[in-house]
């Protein structure tokens, strides 16, 4: 078994967990209000932002031995700049105002996942923040664009409000392709039971995060779970 595959294989059951948050689950079909799907480009913002300078702490925090995979860290800040603004847009296309997001205090599930794995990246393991990747990115690629699709029906949201989620799951597949080649490059057992434990911990996390963006039940009551 190969380092990714043995990756995948350790993270199923969180994996699941993520996937079965009904949050998630009502935008898969379709069944969120604009207010929701708002609601939850706000808090991707307020991760995603923090995507680029998490690489560069963690290309910063590489040991010598290690230096090789700035290149892959270099590729990953290429690819990402940028992204957070996408957000935003896509949030004053669905008819928010994209200032107020930007500056909105993130949900507490949402500042414990950024908080971990900056603390993750400077006190325990650099690499590990592969295992984030790997969460995000195998996520986008199952859920980005058939999430879209369902939203953009269930609103009558124009395209321009999903620009995020539509580049992500088609940009995401080559992603995956990279990352996993990259992936079974890392020999190290430390490095290797690093990323896996931040793919576990941080798909529990976004769990949460889920979890805390607020969406009416079956009976039409707005609540966060």
């Amino acid at each position: 078994m190969s380092f990714y595959e043995r990756l995948v294989k350790e993270t199923e059951s969180q994996r699941q967990e993520l996937y079965s948050v009904s949050q998630l689950q009502d935008g898969l079909r379709g069944e969120i209000d604009a207010d929701s799907y708002r609601a939850y480009l706000t808090q991707a913002y307020h991760h995603v932002k923090h995507t680029v300078p998490y690489l560069m702490a963690m290309g910063a925090r590489l040991p010598e031995n290690k230096k090789w995979l700035q290149k892959a860290v270099i590729e990953y800040l290429e690819e990402e700049v940028g992204h957070e603004e996408w957000i935003l847009n896509d949030i004053e296309a669905a008819g928010g105002n994209k200032e107020e997001a930007r500056n909105a205090t993130p949900h507490l599930a949402t500042q414990v996942m950024v908080s971990y794995n900056y603390d993750y990246i400077a006190r325990k393991n650099p690499v590990g923040f592969f295992g984030m990747v790997f969460m995000l990115e195998s996520t986008s690629t199952q859920i980005a664009t058939n999430g879209a699709d369902a939203v953009k029906n269930g609103t009558g949201l124009s395209d321009d409000a999903f620009s995020y989620l539509y580049s992500h799951g088609s940009l995401d597949v080559k992603h995956m392709k990279f990352f996993e080649s990259l992936m079974d490059k890392i020999d190290d057992p430390a490095d290797q039971e690093a990323i896996i434990e931040v793919a576990q911990n941080t798909f529990l996390l976004f769990a949460d995060v889920f979890r805390s963006i607020p969406h009416k039940d079956q009976e039409g009551e707005r609540h966060a779970a």
